[in-house]
Order: structure tokens, then sequence, then C-alpha cells
């Protein structure tokens, strides 16, 4: 019997084996979820950290505009 999931993009129930999108049901699904991370649509919780090179590079760039 194969194991039933739902797919967490689109709530679809797909199988979990022979699937090669897993968890997702389709590459759609799959490209939606990357999507949303890569525009920080999700985020995991945890302290704010003190400025870093990279964040001062990007201040010392506005003032010289």
């Amino acid at each position: 019997m194969a194991h039933r999931i739902k797919c967490p993009t689109c709530r679809k129930e797909t199988t979990w084996e022979d699937n090669p999108h897993r968890p997702f049901c389709s590459e759609r699904c799959q490209l939606i979820d990357l999507g949303a991370w890569t525009q920080e649509r999700y985020r995991i919780p945890g302290e704010k950290l003190g400025s870093s090179r990279d964040d001062q590079d990007d201040e010392d760039d506005e003032k010289v505009r």
C-alpha cells in the first residue's frame, strides 16, 4: 500500500514512494516553495545578529550616494 501525503504547497494528495518531487506533488509546487524561500517569505525564528561586514559595506555604499 502506497503511503499518501498532502503536498505542503497545494494540499493535493500524492504518494511518497516513487515521487521524485516529494514531499511536493509536482515540480511546479516544488518551485513555488523555493520561490517563497528566495523571496524571504519564510523565516526561521532566532535572535537578530549584530551588524556583519556585508551590512557595513551596504551602509557605506549608501553614505557615498
